[in-house]
């Protein structure tokens, strides 16, 4: 492999170089994201323990489900309307209270079960109102030019939070306690806060609407107006519903007879992820978005088909590394045409929307895998959700060809942005 291949290879850092804000959020939210990813595998491994039940483990996907639902939308309102930067501070350190709530609670003579579904929704509901603002302020502060590769950015420092999180999730929770990993998250949602307060204020557009339930139609009727649009979002609710196979990760871990392995299990997929953010310098030379959405997301399907197919935990967390690759390819690729696409005034709540596809589908899917591990069995309801996954991609490919023609060469969307971003012509004499 040549050097200038090499290169070609690499992440582009045109984004870091070029936007200070841009830095200090990608810092906090590596950080963040550490300390999230600690609590993300502590909370069901603590349900697992206190009740002994698959299906209670999934149930922290339903208490998680309705917020996702309202205060996504209602969120996205909010972020077109307010400063984004408010709304993250505060949303961020609520966050941080909601880790001491767990702390407390893992400390207690009797831990409860009810506290951690509690703590659940509201999470969910803090999460809900943050990721639009978060979303939405990216374009703002990142060149049209560069958001492709700000969204590989991004990607990677939730990747590299997702390997080192879980994985050391696994050691500190057996051998530690619980207590230690949600006292580290509070850690890191302390020191995320200090880092965002500095970034520059980012208030709404003078032509954003009050956040209104008329103002969540208008977005929702533009979403509608845009079928490409549409189908990053049901591609992406059809994988993760259907082979999402966290929540039973507990269970198969002790059916192949390898408790030790549960840490990896929960990093294979943020590992796979990385690998390809790592490596993502190919993905600005990449024009059709749409269809390297709707190939990696059936690929999803088939490497989690495997996971469940496999015998051996080594093969499992092989399938469930590519799995993690697939992925993130397909979640660069939605990003990019989300970020190159949609106008500055309805970012706000058409990332609302997105949130809605890449989070209840997870939240529900976790459900989905519970329920039929308790029916049919840990292992079918992992190969069988991959290849209704993989099904459902292909199906929806041939319903919405509007996705499969996309390419942001011609895109009227992306050429009218473009042209609202591109810097004035500098007067000549």
């Amino acid at each position: 492999m040549t050097s200038d291949t090499l290169r070609g290879l690499l992440p582009d850092l045109a984004p870091w170089r070029a936007s200070r804000d841009f830095r200090r959020l990608w810092i906090s939210g590596l950080i963040s994201n550490f300390g999230s990813f600690l609590t993300f595998v502590a909370v069901p491994v603590q349900v697992k323990e206190l009740t002994g039940s698959a299906a209670a483990v999934g149930a922290i996907g339903a208490v998680e489900l309705v917020p996702l639902v309202v205060f996504g939308l209602y969120g996205g309102a909010l972020a077109d309307a307010l400063d984004k930067r408010t709304l993250i501070v505060w949303t961020e350190a609520g966050q941080g209270l909601l880790s001491a709530a767990l702390l407390v609670n893992a400390l207690l003579p009797g831990p409860a079960v009810w506290p951690l579904y509690v703590v659940a929704a509201l999470s969910a509901v803090l999460f809900s109102v943050q990721r639009p603002a978060l979303d939405s302020l990216w374009p703002r502060i990142v060149a049209h030019e560069h958001l492709p590769a700000a969204t590989a950015l991004n990607a990677l420092r939730w990747t590299v939070g997702g390997v080192a999180g879980p994985a050391l999730a696994g050691i500190v929770v057996a051998y530690a306690g619980l207590g230690w990993a949600y006292g580290a998250d509070l850690l890191t949602f302390v020191v995320s806060v200090a880092l965002v307060v500095r970034i520059a204020s980012s208030p709404a557009a003078h032509e954003a609407a009050k956040p209104s339930l008329r103002a969540i139609a208008e977005g929702a009727r533009y979403a509608w107006s845009r079928k490409e649009l549409l189908g990053t979002y049901a591609v992406d609710l059809a994988a993760m519903f259907l082979a999402m196979p966290l929540a039973v990760l507990p269970f198969l871990a002790d059916e192949l007879d390898a408790e030790w392995a549960l840490g990896l299990m929960y990093a294979t997929v943020p590992a796979g992820a990385m690998l390809v953010s790592l490596t993502s310098g190919w993905t600005s030379r990449v024009h059709r978005h749409g269809r390297a959405v709707v190939v990696s997301a059936a690929l999803w399907g088939v490497a989690i088909a495997g996971a469940g197919f496999a015998g051996n935990v080594w093969l499992v967390l092989l399938c469930l590394t590519l799995a993690g690759a697939c992925d993130m390819v397909s979640g660069i690729f939605r990003g990019a045409m989300w970020n190159q696409t949609i106008p500055d005034e309805l970012r706000g709540r058409l990332a609302g929307i997105e949130l809605l596809s890449y989070s209840v589908g997870p939240t529900v899917g976790q459900v989905r895998s519970g329920g039929f591990a308790a029916w049919l069995g840990v292992r079918t309801s992992v190969w069988s959700g991959g290849v209704l996954c993989a099904a459902a991609v292909g199906l929806l490919a041939l319903c919405l060809p509007g996705l499969m023609r996309y390419d942001v060469r011609t895109d009227e969307h992306a050429q009218r942005l473009r042209e609202q971003r591109a810097p004035a012509p500098v007067a000549e004499g």
